[in-house]
């Protein structure tokens, strides 16, 4: 049997041992009369080459050498490479089989690169062993730092943290390839943030190193980390990345007040609710943990004033809670405690998160106005209240020591129309006038009381007056609906919700009811009222079937009741329009175009087709006005319009003297047909003619020849009874003349004849001859 053995020999890179050569052979044989190979030995298997990354060499770098035992050294054997890089990455001498780099290699960028190997014949090309494929991979270097891509970091921590307590972690990447040495393989350390900060130096954990860090103290810290690989040994690439690290508040400071004692003045005419002085505590804390709470200690002005927090600066303002009276009580003494809203648990042990002082006010003196007994006055009154008719009264008095008479007075201002008068000494409210609710139905006034023996001091209360109301009023529809009913509308089918309104008052307790008049309930067979008992109806068909051919509007009257004394009503009607519906009840159209346009015209396309013919009966009209205008135009053409004209023919005639015959004025005068409705011979005047003079008789006629006659009537003539007469008779012109009008030439006429022509003029013809 053939038997075949091919032999690699691998570069001195390899991470085997230099120069070990791979041998692989390959036994042939013949069964079953097909050729077929068979495995018989097989050495060590290795199908890799290994380059150096980044090869800094002036020479091409070695990789390795290809080798087949069919090679004797004879030069017989050529070597060739294909695959990713072959000829323009890798080379191979095609004699000896070396294999070189030709330019420097970067793991980072390819790891690898996959190539074929063929030996062929040098002479024939012919291939000695089957193509073999085989990885050359770039063997990586440590020529990548570690690099923090998320970097610089930002974190926080409690302050007062124990030791240990998780800040962030940090992550740092190496290019190298990691399943190599230890290129890839990174260490971290903290080059700044001692003693306050740790880092795992494998997994880049940072932890807080120092207890009880105040944030008062020092509140931001910058910590620097290295990562290196190489395991941290000398030699190895290093990397740095910044990690900001603030520490946040915790409530570990109770507020304190700047002194312990605050000394106020307040006068005594100070409102209700109004401000009369501030204090502040002060907290180191910030946020929420500096929030601070203000409360008055039971005692002496616990029930006179109340303190509230200014968010905004964390002041304590005082508040009146009562109004102050200098001749009652001259000064109030309390204490006020300030904490804080949030505690924390873990800092109760350090003591009283609270601090306490002590608030003297002093009321001053004022000479103060009078002073109503209500902050504010409401009254009623019915629009049918006669005028004059006390309403309420007001009252104020002077609570200063000398306690002056009060005066009372409305401002003019308040009461333009003057529907009321006060009484300046009760300050009894009354009536000016009848007073409509309707019209105005509250009257907001303000009293003016003044202190007698001190104009100048004066104090206002507001009255409001309400109108109450009479039932005077009917109640009517709410607003008018839009009602409309599909054609498609079944029995029972609630079509409408409508509802009503009064202008009576109160609204709130308003209740109207619904009913459909007495008469309209026997005779309307279409729709009915349905009262739904709360404040509104609705409008149920009592058939089906509607067709907007048939009728497109209905009408329903509806009466509306109210419960006022005397209770009203009044009848309303509601427009029911029949519209076109979809299946589910959906509007499709109310207009009366659908009526007429069931095939979905709208009215833009019924008025463009209603142009349309508007538009062909106008070019008709105009057509046969012109057509006419021309008719009449040809028909009154004018009598200058004189034209001669020839027509030939071969026969001889009997010339003028055929005129003689009849009276050509006749031709040239129309009005002679209405004078003389009979035939005129005219006797011809002798003339020097050789020819014989016209005869009289009307029977014969020896001016043209019988055949020359006879020729033209039978041709001119239809009738055989004129064509008769024309020929006893001189009427050769005449017939010609007759022959013009039935050819439609009302303008010529034929004056004369010849041998051989006839000539003729235009002008107006009368049909007298015919």
């Amino acid at each position: 049997r053939p038997r075949r053995t091919a032999t690699v020999l691998l570069g001195t890179h390899s991470p085997l041992q230099p120069s070990q050569v791979v041998s692989v052979s390959l036994v042939g044989s013949m069964r079953n009369g097909a050729a077929g190979f068979q495995r018989v030995k097989r050495g060590w298997v290795w199908n890799q080459f290994f380059v150096l990354e980044e090869y800094m060499g002036s020479d091409p770098q070695y990789v390795g050498k290809l080798h087949t035992d069919l090679d004797k050294g004879d030069n017989a054997v050529k070597y060739t490479l294909s695959g990713e890089g072959a000829g323009s990455i890798f080379t191979i001498d095609q004699t000896t089989g070396d294999i070189h780099a030709l330019r420097s290699l970067d793991r980072e960028e390819k790891p690898y690169y996959t190539l074929r190997a063929q030996a062929v014949d040098i002479n024939t090309n012919r291939p000695l062993e089957p193509e073999s494929e085989f990885v050359i991979k770039v063997q990586d270097i440590n020529d990548n730092e570690p690099k923090f891509l998320e970097g610089p970091y930002t974190a926080s921590v409690p302050e007062m943290s124990p030791v240990g307590t998780y800040v962030t972690q940090v992550t740092a990447t190496d290019a190298d390839d990691p399943t190599y040495g230890n290129s890839a393989r990174v260490v971290y350390s903290i080059l700044h943030g001692q003693p306050y900060f740790s880092v795992d130096p494998k997994t880049g954990v940072i932890k807080t190193a120092l207890p009880n860090m105040d944030r008062e103290v020092k509140e931001q810290y910058q910590v620097l980390i290295q990562a290196k690989d190489m395991g941290g040994q000398l030699g190895g690439l290093a990397g740095t990345t910044t990690v900001n690290i603030t520490l946040s508040d915790v409530n570990d400071n109770p507020p304190r007040f700047s002194k312990s004692f605050f000394h106020l003045r307040v006068p005594e005419s100070s409102a209700v609710g109004s401000a009369v002085g501030r204090i502040k505590a002060h907290d180191l804390d910030i946020g929420k943990n500096a929030e601070v709470e203000y409360t008055i200690v039971p005692g002496d002005g616990g029930a006179m004033f109340d303190i509230t927090t200014n968010e905004h600066n964390q002041e304590g303002i005082i508040i009146l809670k009562r109004p102050l009276d200098y001749e009652t009580k001259k000064a109030y003494t309390f204490k006020v405690d300030a904490s804080n809203a949030h505690l924390d648990p873990r800092f109760q042990s350090f003591g009283a998160f609270k601090d306490t002082a002590t608030v003297k006010i002093n009321v001053l003196d004022v000479d103060e106005p009078p002073v109503f007994n209500k902050p504010s006055y409401v009254m009623d009154v019915y629009e049918d209240t006669p005028a004059g008719t006390i309403i309420g009264a007001v009252t104020a008095q002077d609570l200063d020591a000398s306690s002056s008479p009060v005066r009372y007075s409305i401002d003019w201002k308040s009461d333009l129309d003057s529907y009321f008068d006060i009484d300046p000494v009760e300050g009894t409210i009354s009536t000016n006038e009848l007073l409509d609710r309707e019209s105005i139905a509250q009257h907001n006034i303000s009293i003016v009381a003044t202190k007698l023996n001190s104009p100048v001091l004066t104090s206002r209360v507001a009255v409001t007056v309400h109108v109450l109301d009479i039932n005077e009023f009917p109640p009517e529809l709410a607003s008018p609906y839009e009602t409309f009913v599909c054609e498609n509308a079944k029995v029972g089918q609630v079509i409408q919700t409508f509802s009503a309104k009064d202008q009576d008052l109160p609204t709130s307790g308003q209740q109207f009811s619904f009913k459909s008049p007495k008469e309209d309930l026997k005779t309307n067979k279409n729709f009915t009222i349905r009262d739904f008992g709360n404040n509104t109806a609705g409008i149920v068909t009592k058939r089906s079937g509607f067709r907007r051919r048939l009728q497109e509007i209905y009408f329903l009257p509806v009466v509306i009741e109210d419960n006022g004394y005397p209770p009203k009503s009044s009848t309303g009607t509601l427009t029911i329009r029949v519209c076109g519906c979809e299946s589910d009840g959906s509007l499709l159209t109310c207009s009366a175009e659908a009526i007429f346009l069931p095939v979905g015209l709208s009215t833009g396309a019924l008025i463009a087709i209603l142009l349309c013919i508007i538009i062909l009966l106008v070019i008709v009209v105009l057509y046969v006005g012109l057509r006419r205008q021309k008719k009449k135009e040809t028909l009154m053409s004018s009598k200058e319009d004189i034209r001669d004209n020839v027509i030939h023919y071969d026969d001889e005639g009997g010339g003028e003297e055929d005129t003689h015959a009849f009276d050509m004025g006749t031709l040239r005068n129309p009005k002679v047909v209405k004078e003389n409705l009979y035939r005129r011979d005219v006797k011809p005047e002798l003339k020097r003619d050789p020819r014989p003079p016209v005869s009289q008789d009307n029977s014969t006629d020896n001016t043209m020849q019988p055949s020359l006659k006879r020729k033209i009537a039978l041709h001119l003539v239809g009738s055989d009874k004129l064509r008769n007469k024309c020929f006893q008779m001189d009427c050769f012109l005449i017939l010609l003349n007759i022959l013009m009008l039935k050819k439609g030439n009302q303008g010529t006429r034929i004056t004369s004849h010849t041998k051989s022509s006839v000539r003729y003029q235009n002008g107006p013809i009368s049909p007298v001859t015919e």
